[in-house]
């Protein structure tokens, strides 16, 4: 690695990088909004899944939808939208789905029913597909120093926490004054900076040999998620049946003929030659283990908060609130210890912090709400802690072992990982949740049977159903639902330890050795093939300001917004 560490902050021209300046670290602060606006919605959601129950009755596979349908849609089409960027530019597309996602905002916040909810969390994650990769692609061609570069990816995955943070005080308070559609609302007051703001600092920037884009991988990709998606809901919520297991053998069918597909294309949606490359593979998978088991933890922790320990839902935000904003910090921290710790070492490290905190939830009380918010705000903090040491050093990683050219490419499979994890999260744990929740739930002495069978929906139907008989019946029903809801608890965060210590596990084998490429650049392709980092195929390989994308003002010189 020595080789690596002298020409570390240098370019594949030999020539050292140039530094960013004051207008891109202004272009760095508009491209962190669409983030945050992001990460705002997702944790406000959770916080209102007890109110929008109450509202809109959804079922348990209905709820489930609402909460994820968002993320898979999401997910699904990155992939298109980063390889769209790169091909009729990425500002442009960062303007439309903007104002797309105002759009569909007012729609989810207005919805009647629960059918109707869905169907705008859909187009929520169809305009928000147009975003994520837009943001890390332009990044990475905006900053050039790999030590920049990682600095403004932890200050990009910051946002995350951020928002993150600012979502649960947000939402709790809107939700205790308004309606539960007010937490869509507060996305149109961001979407409008995000429309005046970008177009001043962020100047637009694309891959100039981008080929065509292949409709056939972009049905291929989601006709691929879909299946499974289904499979795994209806596994959990209908239990054993041949349908569910036939959807997921479709869809890992599918999935297969893309991969397939990509590989025979001169212009794939998605550059699967990427995964040659040992850091670019390792970052990838371990970013969608981690994210997997952080967004479920939200998903049942919010639940558990408001509906088992009777916190309101402001207060049961700045419970979650401490290890959010620990979470930031810890993002920036990583980028000093990456100056002098090994990617195997930080990154196996921060996930066994992260398998403590499950591991710590797993003692959540059903009763005590003393102990409870204590056990929750440590073992959270615990989680949220080595997230973010993990993610900016995976992102700076991936980033690093994309050639510029390939950033739109490279950022919509970094984002995919990120938000097909988030989703898997939601629907796999989730539905193990569910189905514990469902299991546990059974007879109540003196409560009606249909009662029961109602309440075993969803924790807040129990709620519902609990309040409508009232008395003694009431509180049984919801003693029970409480006691069945924890111990599902219990077994997803057990689930979540396993998954957590699994990503630990390969990230340190298949990492050790390979210093810190999430800020070291490679000084031959040999030494990329050898040691694992993301150098670009010699086909790709230029010198100069030809290698990066073409922006659209002349004498930039490689620039996207210089």
């Amino acid at each position: 690695m020595s080789s690596a560490k002298t020409n570390g902050a240098r370019g594949r021209d030999g020539a050292a990088p140039a530094l960013a300046g004051p207008r891109e670290w202004a272009a760095l602060a508009v491209l962190v909004l669409p983030v945050v606006l992001i990460s705002v919605d997702s944790t406000v959601l959770g916080f209102a899944v007890p109110a929008l129950s109450e509202q809109l009755r959804p079922d348990s596979g209905q709820l489930l939808w609402i909460v994820d349908v968002y993320g898979f849609i999401l997910a699904g089409l990155l992939i298109t939208m980063g390889s769209l960027g790169d091909r009729i530019g990425r500002r442009r597309l960062l303007m439309m789905g903007s104002a797309a996602f105002g759009g569909a905002s007012l729609l989810a916040a207005f919805s009647p029913t629960a059918e109707v909810l869905i169907l705008a969390r859909a187009l929520l994650g169809l305009a928000g597909a147009s975003l994520m990769p837009s943001t890390l692609s332009l990044l990475r061609n905006i900053f050039l120093d790999p030590r920049q570069r990682l600095l403004a990816i932890a200050l990009w995955a910051s946002g995350f926490s951020g928002g993150a943070a600012l979502g649960p005080i947000l939402g709790g308070w809107l939700l205790e004054h308004f309606f539960w559609g007010s937490v869509f609302l507060i996305n149109l007051p961001v979407m409008a900076l995000i429309l005046v703001l970008v177009p001043l600092l962020v100047r637009e920037s694309r891959d100039p040999g981008s080929g065509h884009l292949d409709p056939l991988s972009v049905v291929l990709s989601m006709a691929a998620m879909l299946p499974v998606v289904y499979g795994i809901k209806q596994l959990a919520t209908e239990g054993l049946a041949v349908l569910p297991f036939v959807a997921l053998a479709v869809g890992l069918g599918l999935g297969y003929v893309f991969v397939r597909r990509q590989k025979g294309l001169d212009d794939p949606l998605i550059d699967v030659s990427l995964f040659r490359y040992r850091v670019f593979s390792v970052a990838v998978a371990t970013n969608l283990m981690i994210v997997f088991s952080l967004v479920s933890s939200l998903f049942f922790l919010t639940q558990y908060l408001q509906l088992v320990l009777g916190v309101s839902p402001m207060r049961a935000g700045f419970v979650l609130v401490p290890g959010l904003v620990l979470s930031v910090v810890a993002s920036l921290v990583a980028v000093r210890l990456s100056r002098r710790l090994s990617l195997a070492t930080v990154i196996g490290g921060s996930l066994l912090v992260s398998a403590t905190g499950f591991a710590v939830l797993v003692f959540a009380p059903q009763d005590g709400i003393v102990a409870g918010v204590a056990l929750v705000t440590t073992g959270f903090a615990l989680i949220a802690i080595g997230s973010g040491f993990a993610e900016t050093l995976t992102n700076g990683a991936i980033m690093t072992a994309a050639p510029p050219r390939r950033a739109g490419a490279a950022s919509a499979i970094s984002e995919t990982a990120y938000e097909l994890g988030a989703a898997l999260g939601v629907a796999i744990l989730g539905s193990v949740l569910t189905a514990s929740y469902r299991a546990n739930l059974t007879a109540v002495e003196d409560v009606p049977p249909d009662a029961v069978d109602a309440a075993r929906e969803t924790l807040g139907g129990a709620a519902n159903t609990a309040a409508d008989l009232g008395g003694a019946t009431g509180e049984a029903l919801m003693g029970a639902a409480r006691s069945a809801f924890t111990d599902g608890m219990h077994l997803t965060s057990v689930i979540a330890v396993v998954i957590v210590l699994a990503a630990a596990a390969q990230a340190w084998v298949l990492l050790r050795g390979l210093g810190n490429p999430a800020v070291e650049e490679p000084a031959t392709e040999e030494s990329a093939e050898t040691e694992g980092v993301g150098e670009t195929p010699v086909a790709e390989k230029a010198t100069g300001p030809a290698a990066a994308d073409s922006v659209s003002a002349p004498g930039s010189e490689g620039r996207s917004d210089r």
